[in-house]
């Protein structure tokens, strides 16, 4: 009677734990299935709520043919809401040109957007007549180039460099910035009949700090495409790391999670991933000029030189980091570095200042 009952009992926890067993790979097969939903497009990882409302808009709009404007913070990965907008919209076997508004000359508008006539000279863009237009860093326009831009996409015909007809384009347009438009309007900074031209399907990208539910993923996914990459093989993620992770603000969202966990990958000697906790210590966040005051967009060139010039000599040529001269000015590191090639500026002869 007792060996029975002991082979019931057993056999009882082996249903229990088989149970427990399915039940778990139901739920990882559901959070797999869930994480499959809200990766529409690379690296766009995630489960928060507020990713998912972002990615419900994308849904509705990528089949809509609007203009959709993208805001939010440096590295929030706009480019990547753009790109999924464009992979399902009708467009998406068609071109996805991506264009950063800063650096465009005015008098080049039409055809920097929308190329030149073919042997007017090397380097044309690529044309994006009938797939999508991304104009990014558009907040950065100058007044005289808003002015251009305005006329090129309510008219949607320029002339090429090197030809003499008018050309019709088809293209949806999106555009991203990390400034606040609606501000820099009531300023006078930016031109109120663009702005209402591109914010038709208005989307704004959480930073990461209201994103923290996405951060293990986010650290999964970025750890084993990174070790992928170097040749390393990563198990397990020290407890203590995903703490520091969770708890940090992260200023620079996920472009500064990928440097991390790109060079966390690239020291690990072993199968734990972890990373140095000096890395992740908290600073002050640069202070950035309002968009009231005078910002770098409604500058000439010579002032525009100016400003650049006296923020590098201050920074010793640094362009990136808290103490670089793209911080002193309030501008994205990209921005910076457009604005010096266009300039002509010599960076490096202020590396010794």
């Amino acid at each position: 009677m007792n060996t029975l009952l002991n082979v019931m009992r057993k056999s009882e926890r082996s249903l229990t734990d088989r149970l427990n067993k399915a039940q778990f790979r139901g739920e990882n097969l559901a959070l797999k299935e869930e994480i499959d939903q809200a990766s529409m497009f690379e690296e766009i990882v995630g489960t928060s709520q507020a990713l998912r409302r972002v990615l419900v808009q994308v849904a509705k709009v990528a089949p809509a043919d609007s203009t959709v404007l993208i805001t939010g913070e440096t590295g929030t990965g706009k480019e990547l809401i753009a790109r999924a907008i464009h992979k399902r919209s009708k467009r998406s076997s068609r071109a996805f040109v991506s264009v950063n508004c800063a650096a465009i000359p005015p008098a080049l508008i039409g055809s920097e957007l929308f190329g030149h006539e073919k042997g007017a000279f090397t380097g044309a863009t690529q044309d994006p007549d009938g797939g999508t237009l991304f104009l990014d860093e558009v907040g950065d326009l100058p007044a005289e180039t808003q002015v251009a831009l305005f006329r090129v996409l309510q008219e949607r015909q320029f002339e090429r460099i090197g030809g003499t007809q008018s050309i019709t384009v088809d293209v949806r347009i999106i555009a991203a910035t990390n400034r606040d438009l609606k501000a820099a309007v009531s300023a006078g900074t930016f031109r109120s009949a663009l702005f209402h031209r591109l914010n038709v399907f208005p989307v704004a990208v959480p930073p990461l700090r209201d994103r923290k539910d996405d951060i293990p993923l986010l650290v999964e996914y970025l750890t084993e495409r990174y070790a992928s990459k170097a040749g390393k093989r990563i198990k397990n993620i020290h407890k203590r790391t995903l703490e520091l992770f969770k708890s940090y603000d992260w200023p620079g969202n996920i472009r500064e999670l990928q440097n991390v966990i790109e060079r966390a990958v690239i020291l690990c000697d072993g199968e734990t991933f972890s990373v140095d906790e000096s890395w992740l210590q908290s600073e002050p966040p640069p202070a950035r000029p309002s968009h009231s005051g005078n910002g770098l967009a409604r500058l000439g060139a010579d002032k525009e030189r100016e400003r650049i010039e006296s923020a590098l000599a201050a920074s010793g040529g640094r362009i990136a980091g808290p103490s670089g001269a793209a911080a002193k000015l309030g501008i994205p590191r990209s921005t910076l570095e457009t604005k010096i090639r266009r300039l002509g500026i010599k960076k490096h002869r202020f590396h010794s200042a």
